[in-house]
């Protein structure tokens, strides 16, 4: 199937098709005219790298991964649960440091509306 055609029924636009294909994620048959054409099992595959990307993982990483896919054995499955640790420990440190971030901004918040309350004006009683 052409570019097109993948791009429709894999639900993605043509431009991530060819970013794909760029960073060695899915790969394509030229024909004479320099047109791209796919294999039939290429629309799972696609599904497959967007679930990836939506876990939050690199083109890099991703590339890493795949060989347990679509090459299935135990060193690259044993390679593949190593590397998406590497990646779980990875978010749970970026989500410690927006929590830390989220407390530091709460905390000026609550100061900033301290300081507000000495700006209005007292009301003074009869």
């Amino acid at each position: 199937m052409r570019i097109g055609e993948l791009a429709s029924r894999a639900g993605v636009s043509i431009r991530s098709l060819r970013y794909y294909e760029e960073q060695g994620l899915l790969a394509s048959v030229r024909s004479t005219g320099g047109q791209r054409h796919y294999r039939e099992d290429v629309v799972e595959r696609v599904a497959f790298i967007q679930r990836l990307y939506a876990a939050g993982l690199s083109s890099s990483t991703i590339a890493e991964l795949l060989p347990c896919a679509y090459a299935p054995s135990e060193a690259n499955s044993d390679a593949a649960m190593e590397r998406m640790a590497q990646e779980r420990e990875r978010l749970s440190r970026h989500i410690a440091d927006l929590v830390r971030t989220r407390d530091t901004l709460d905390g000026l918040m609550a100061t900033a509306r301290e300081h507000r309350e000495t700006l209005r004006p007292s009301v003074a009683g009869p």
